[in-house]
Formats: structure tokens, C-alpha cells, sequence
């Protein structure tokens, strides 16, 4: 739960927890700015676990400011740098849950009352998750142009000065355009095979796995085409794995495939 109003006191301080961990070890936080420059980095204990937190204006944190610093791309880089930051140290270091950007409690009482109500779902996040990366796989087939009917040929001018269509022109126009649709509709269903290829054989290797939604054309670049925008859960020791069978499927199906990570799994911790 996050707590925030549509204004504060600028000078009443609120708690930002950054994740919730099994036993982190103090010293990987050290030189960490956090998301408040001057404010330490600490650690707030809640029944068995840990969590990561920092006091905050909570002045900075109203609705009205967060809006406006969400529609600001650089400013939202840099706390989402310095969030990832800390859950990165605090993944380093032991089992970790991540919570989400901006998630803000006002005094750390009401802080650990609200994790300790959710002890059960961090703690089972954590089994699931421990020993595992995130790993991003995004698919791309060459986007072959689709060549529009031709126009039929015409006569030459007749002496009225009008042109008439060759004889069977109208067909041959009706069955080039089928044969235009035909080749978009196996190339769409080229692509829906490829998607569940790639995403069985790395289905196959990933404790987990999300499919997500597939790209804007404008975002993937000219002449490709996405057809799988994909998330999987991956056991640490299997990494060098993931990288040989990413190599295998470009060589058996031609397509495109850039994988990252391996990243702390925050796509895998609000499942349970």
C-alpha cells in the first residue's frame, strides 16, 4: 500500500521502503544515495524479515508532485535508477522482493504493521523467486513488404480517345489481390508459429514465464516486426544455458532474438 495525500507538511518526513528481504547484509547499501540525497539507507525489521527504507519529505511524494514527475522522463529515470539500485544491493545480498517505485508509508508504525500483513505473500515471493534471475526475450521476424495489386493493363487508346481493360484483366487483378492476402495471412500465421516456438523452448528451461504485450511498429525499428515480447524466470546456475538455446533457436528459425538480464525478477514477486 502506498500512502499519499494531496498534500503534506513540507517539513513531515515519510518512510520509503525500497524492498523486503530475508537477511541483507547492512554493508551493500553503503554510498547508495537512495531516492532522498543526505537521508541513510536503513533497515526496518518486521517479524522475520527485513525491509529496505529511507526517509523522505513527504512533501516530495504527493500526488500532485509525483504526477508531475512522472511526465518528466529524465527525472523519473533517476529515481527508478535509484530504486533498481537498492533492490539490485539488497538481491545481491540475500532472498529479495521488490516493491514498487514510490511505494510510501507515513511512520515507520504504520510501515511495519502493513508489511507485517503481508508477511505470508513476501515470504512466499521469496521461495519462489530465490536463486532465480528475470531474463527479457523479445522475438523479431523480417517484415517482408507486401507488394499492392497490380493495375490492370489497358489497351491502347481507342479513336473515341477512351481506354478499355485488357480481355480477363478483372480476373487477373482478382487474383493477384488474393494472392496478396494469401501471403499476409501465412506470414501471420508464420509468426503466431514462430511466438510458440521460441516461447516453448524457453518455457522449457524458465521456472515461469510471462508473455507481454508486443511493441509499437515505431518502437521496434523499420523492416522488423515483433512477434513475441516475453519475461522468463530462470535459475541462476542455467544462465549459460539460456544464452546457448537463444543461439540455437536464431540458427534453426532465422529470426531475431535479443534477450537482457539477467535482471532482479520483479515480474515474478506480485504472483503469489
Amino acid at each position: 500500500m502506498t500512502e499519499r495525500g494531496p498534500g503534506q507538511p513540507s517539513d513531515r518526513s515519510a518512510l520509503y521502503v525500497f524492498a523486503v528481504c530475508d537477511a541483507p547484509d547492512p554493508a551493500v547499501f553503503a554510498g547508495l544515495p537512495g531516492v532522498a540525497a543526505g537521508e541513510p539507507l536503513r533497515l526496518l525489521r518486521f517479524g522475520a524479515l527485513t525491509a529496505i527504507v529511507q526517509s523522505v519529505r513527504a512533501a516530495d511524494f504527493t500526488d500532485e508532485v509525483w504526477q508531475a514527475r512522472m511526465s518528466d522522463r529524465d527525472e523519473l529515470e533517476r529515481y527508478a535508477r535509484a530504486h533498481h539500485d537498492v533492490v539490485s544491493a539488497a538481491a545481491a545480498s540475500c532472498p529479495t522482493v521488490p516493491l514498487p517505485l514510490a511505494t510510501l508509508y507515513h511512520g515507520e508504525g504504520r510501515a511495519r504493521q502493513a508489511l507485517l500483513d503481508e508477511t505470508v505473500r513476501f515470504s512466499t515471493a521469496m521461495e519462489r523467486t530465490a536463486g532465480h534471475s528475470e531474463w527479457g526475450v523479445k522475438v523479431y521476424a523480417a517484415d517482408a513488404p507486401v507488394p499492392g495489386p497490380s493495375a490492370a493493363p489497358l489497351r491502347p487508346e481507342t479513336p473515341a480517345g477512351r481506354s478499355r481493360p485488357a480481355p480477363g484483366a478483372g480476373l487477373a487483378y482478382l487474383e493477384r489481390k488474393r494472392g496478396v492476402q494469401a501471403r499476409r495471412e501465412q506470414r501471420h500465421e508464420d509468426a503466431l508459429r514462430l511466438a510458440e516456438t521460441v516461447d516453448a523452448a524457453f518455457g522449457n528451461l524458465a521456472a515461469a514465464g510471462r508473455r507481454l504485450r508486443l511493441h509499437a511498429p515505431e518502437l521496434v525499428g523499420e523492416g522488423r516486426v515483433q512477434v513475441l515480447n516475453a519475461t522468463y524466470l530462470v535459475a541462476e546456475h542455467r544462465g549459460a544455458e539460456l544464452q546457448a538455446l537463444t543461439r540455437s533457436l536464431r540458427d534453426a528459425t532465422g529470426a531475431g532474438i535479443d534477450i537482457s538480464g539477467p535482471w532482479v525478477p520483479y515480474s515474478f514477486v506480485g504472483e503469489v
